[in-house]
């Protein structure tokens, strides 16, 4: 199976607008993919907290319509980070409705498969914690090869969402995120983390460039089911391309079937 993590460079002098049309051009430039993988909020930059709300869109927005178009021209399967989400009022009106950082994944027909609402807000008591409203349900999303769990960035830190996801299914993890520079060493030593623990392989793809004066980690990743890093990018704009088996999740489990020993939270016999 062929991933690409297309780590985009969220520039402020680049418009929302420009941005869309040049990141589904890149989406396009990866058809022979099998699976596609963009940022956590590259419309905005995950800390641009100002604009989130007057960028919002609603799930079938300009950049769903975008990104379902390239998916399909491309003929891949595109996770396509997230947007600030905007639902609609109890009265029907967009403009009153509450915020969401909101993941969409597109089938290679176009279809939307799955949105995520990011259930664990980054902020503590400011910004995306305070802006935007939790989401509830897990995601997970079958391909021919895989199931994708679905999280986004600060998710990476709540191990039990990570179970959860295993619980339903989930062999293959896929984690848009904005991840700071400054907390660089925490985003690789988690993925790790998140892909040893629950024996799947990790597709942590970040964002570079600079967010409202944070600057960005980049260093997307991708981990096996041992931890091994499989490719890490640097810090810039660039896509990262790799070939993985899944089938080595199934292999690993039974090799070192350390899940089957758990005791609290011991998921039902399938």
């Amino acid at each position: 199976m062929r991933a690409s993590l297309i780590q985009i460079a969220v520039d402020e002098g680049e418009s929302v607008e420009d941005r869309r049309r040049r990141v589904a051009a890149l989406v396009r430039e990866q058809a022979g993919a099998d699976l596609v993988v963009l940022p956590e909020l590259w419309t905005t930059g995950a800390f641009a907290y100002e604009d989130f709300a007057g960028e919002a869109e609603p799930l079938d927005g300009p950049t769903h319509e975008a990104m379902a178009k390239a998916a399909s021209d491309a003929g891949v399967w595109l996770h396509a980070g997230s947007i600030p989400e905007r639902t609609a009022s109890d009265s029907g009106s967009a403009a009153g409705g509450a915020l969401y950082n909101t993941s969409l994944v597109f089938s290679p027909s176009g279809e939307l498969a799955a949105a995520y609402r990011k259930i664990h807000r980054f902020g503590f008591d400011k910004g995306e914690a305070v802006l935007m409203s939790a989401g509830r349900d897990t995601v997970t999303v079958r391909l021919p090869e895989t199931t994708l769990g679905v999280a986004t960035c600060y998710d990476l830190r709540f191990p039990e969402l990570f179970r959860a996801l295993v619980d339903a299914g989930a062999e293959t993890l896929v984690i848009p995120a904005g991840w700071p520079e400054r907390r660089r060493a925490h985003w690789t030593l988690l993925a790790q983390a998140r892909a040893v623990e629950n024996q799947a392989f990790v597709l942590a793809c970040g964002t570079a460039g600079t967010h409202a004066g944070v600057p960005q980690a980049g260093h997307s990743i991708v981990v096996d089911p041992w931890g091994e890093v499989l490719a890490e990018a640097g810090a810039g704009e660039e896509v990262l391309t790799v070939e993985f088996d899944p089938a080595r999740v199934a292999a690993t489990r039974e090799a070192f079937p350390a899940l089957k020993d758990r005791v609290l939270g011991l998921a039902p016999p399938r």
